[in-house]
């Protein structure tokens, strides 16, 4: 290990050593709502999975749809799953790093049911349909202020916490805490503005390319701040402990904190290469993503070092074994994430279940398999036992192993074989594979790889629950930890000759400070240009509000999670302009409440569909996708034909609207219905000449009236606004 500063330390004469009780309890509850939660939106995930090969697996209702579920695997997973893990290894490992017991019981408490009631507000409204369709971010603002305030007595908590502790340095893994408390609270509040229309109902308060921005720079820092650095943090704590050895660089930890934090906060517009995001934002991304590489893969060489010397010890204790593979799945997602940055990668991958692939490297290796490590480590020292089986762990470990295996290599092969098939011309100069369908059906058989991947894992967690329970159940669970420790200041130091970063280790409220400059700069930069730069989205006069009609099935579209499988947003390749029509521009998007670009194609771009089919088309297509699409694994949508259109809010959505900045005349929500009623009569009335007998008052009319909509402002000429 690399030597620091040797600290002279010397006990005050007559010094009494404190005896205090550390919290298990607290730790213990998170770990089961961790395994539970787990459980739960994994079936969830192999459901979604198994709807991509078996269309009818959505069961023909609105509930069980793949729109909808889908995000609810994704909240359920990285705010359930992962998030119940962070708080239970940051429960344990902050108060034995600041030798004291929590600042508050009470605040834990309220930070444990706080949040279950969160993942179950989640689980609820999200196949009700109440969405916000933003990535990561779906829950409606009610949730995002009770997961403001939870985030609140979390930060209380930690914070008193090391503000009473008894050992006078930070050590490593509480920078890296520190870091997650101050980072996620200023991009959850920063994307969560949003103007409420109801109870769960709102609309973004940034509009088109700003909102784009705005999410990904959310998104990609969600991954780097709730799904990292966190981990990170539980890494330099139980990785050492698990090992026996010290961590194997101090300074390289030093190194690898503060530039990764710094460095991460930048790479979000990766996720928007040639999109309509102003050029400039997308080189800064790409520039800081590839340079992201260097700190990432410091904290994994600082992990994996750590072990150097004992590989004895990984071969034979299942707990190394799960921290290494998760420590190596960092390495490859935080290699490949730097490779997708670049340009001419991107426009391969970006749209493709390669994304899919790479994000479930980190996810099932490094988030999962470092939980798996932790809690087998955890739950013998919680109950004062030995684990239950280390053979049913052994087996966990190589099931869990098969299985991210066999989700990852059919996902890149999937990917690959998406982006290829797309960008294909054939001899004659035109596309090779014409029919999005075609790209479909070649990929199916990936999906039930995927799915008997996902199956493996999920055994293996089923494995790991069992273990633990039955570890539980032949121990006695320790509630009340007694330990003891010199209060601080009772230990006198001679810190003659520090090294810089230790007086800053004495400063947790200093460093924390530090951290919120180091991430607000990157943020500024990116963020403040596109918001007052008029430049950045040049205006176009043809592009005009939507109609009443059109807004309320736009808001359906969202409610039915459509953008979860189809992008709006055809990129400046020639082989999208080919099969999709005229690129998308900055100005078509300015009064997109949220923007709806998407983030990966299940299903071909939207952009330019409107006027391209006509309403029959349209109406066959949602009733019975594959009576128009042969092959087509989109689920049908019965109840939109079945369900009358609430026009109740049309006014208030107006008037929302229009405080957002969307140009509707003063008053115009008083005849936005009578509008809405017209324009839907009309729809009907050509449905009724194809031969279909629709009701012109059926939500299906108004999601035609917005797909007919789409991307069609570029081919008018000006006209007065209503």
């Amino acid at each position: 290990m690399e030597q620091t500063s040797i600290l002279k330390e010397q006990v005050a004469p007559g010094a009494v050593m404190d005896t205090f009780q550390y919290d298990n309890t607290i730790v213990r509850n998170f770990a089961i709502a961790s395994v539970v939660f787990g459980l739960v939106g994994m079936l969830v995930g192999l459901l979604v999975a198994l709807q991509l090969v078996y269309p009818e697996l959505n069961f023909g209702i609105p509930y069980t749809s793949y729109g909808r579920i889908r995000p609810l695997h994704t909240n359920a997973v990285i705010f359930a799953f992962v998030g119940n893990a962070i708080f239970a290894g940051v429960y344990y490992s902050v108060q034995r790093l600041c030798k004291t017991r929590m600042f508050s019981d009470a605040l834990s408490k309220i930070h444990f049911w706080g949040w279950q009631l969160i993942i179950l507000s989640a689980a609820i409204t999200l196949p009700l349909g109440f969405t916000t369709s933003k990535e990561y971010a779906e829950l409606e603002w009610p949730i995002d202020i009770a997961i403001t305030l939870i985030w609140v007595v979390f930060s209380a908590n930690v914070i008193g916490t090391l503000i009473k502790r008894r050992e006078e340095h930070i050590y490593v893994a509480m920078w890296f805490y520190i870091a997650t408390l101050v980072t996620v609270a200023v991009l959850h509040i920063v994307n969560s503005f949003e103007l409420p229309i109801s109870f769960f109902k709102s609309y973004s308060w940034y509009a088109g390319v700003q909102d784009a921005l705005v999410q990904w720079w959310y998104g990609h820092n969600a991954v780097a701040f709730f799904l990292t650095t966190p981990y990170l943090g539980l890494m330099y704590y139980f990785l050492p402990k698990a090992a026996q050895r010290p961590v194997f660089s101090y300074r390289l930890s030093i190194v690898h904190f503060w530039s990764l934090i710094f460095i991460y906060i930048w790479a979000g517009p990766h996720h928007l290469l040639y999109t309509a995001l102003p050029d400039w934002a997308q080189s800064l991304g790409t520039v800081f993503s590839v340079m992201l590489i260097a700190p990432s893969w410091g904290g994994m060489v600082n992990g994996l070092l750590t072990l150097r010397g004992a590989w004895d010890r990984v071969r034979n204790d299942v707990v190394l074994k799960f921290y290494v593979v998760a420590l190596t799945g960092y390495g490859m997602a935080t290699f490949e994430g730097p490779l997708l940055s670049l340009k001419n990668v991107n426009a391969l991958g970006h749209y493709t279940d390669w994304i899919v692939g790479h994000v479930h490297i980190g996810a099932l290796a490094w988030n999962g398999f470092f939980t798996f490590g932790m809690f087998y480590w955890l739950f013998p020292r919680l109950f004062r036992t030995r684990l239950y089986s280390k053979s049913l762990a052994n087996a966990h470990f190589w099931i869990g192993t098969l299985g991210i295996v066999f989700y990852a290599i059919p996902m890149y092969w999937a990917g690959f074989t998406q982006g290829l098939m797309w960008k294909q011309f054939g001899p004659n100069g035109t596309l090779q594979y014409p029919n999005f369908i075609e790209t479909v059906n070649a990929i199916v058989p990936m999906y039930a790889l995927r799915a008997i991947g996902g199956t493996l894992y999920i055994v293996g967690l089923i494995m790991l629950a069992y273990n633990l329970v039955r570890t539980a159940a032949q121990g006695k669970f320790l509630a009340n930890e007694e330990a003891q420790a010199y209060s601080r200041g009772v230990i006198k130091q001679n810190h003659e000759g520090d090294f810089w970063h230790r007086v800053l280790e004495r400063r947790p409220v200093r460093m924390a400070v530090l951290a919120l400059v180091a991430i607000l700069i990157g943020s500024a930069v990116e963020l403040i240009p596109t918001w007052t730069v008029k430049s950045n989205v040049p205006q176009m006069a043809s592009v005009l509000p939507y109609t009443p009609l059109e807004l309320q099935g736009r808001d359906l579209y969202i409610r039915e999670g459509c953008n979860a499988c189809h992008s709006q947003m055809v990129r400046p390749f020639r082989s999208e302009t080919e099969r999709y029509g005229e690129y998308s521009k900055a100005g078509e998007f300015v009064y997109d409440h949220p923007f709806l670009w998407g983030s990966k194609r299940t299903g071909p771009d939207l952009h330019r569909l409107g006027d391209k089919y006509p309403d029959s088309w349209h109406y066959h297509h949602m009733l019975e996708p594959t009576s128009m699409t042969s092959g087509s694994i989109m689920p049908p949508y019965p109840w939109l034909v079945d369900d009358k259109l609430d026009v109740s809010n049309t006014a208030d959505k107006i008037a929302a609207m229009r405080t957002l900045g969307v140009p509707y005349a003063p008053g115009y929500e008083q005849k936005a219905n009578a509008d809405l009623q017209a324009q839907a009569k009309q729809i009907a009335a050509r449905l009724k000449d194809a031969g279909i007998k629709a009701d012109h008052e059926a939500e299906i009319i108004a999601l035609i009236a917005y797909m007919q909509r789409l991307g069609t402002d570029i081919k008018k000429a000006p006209a007065s606004q209503p």
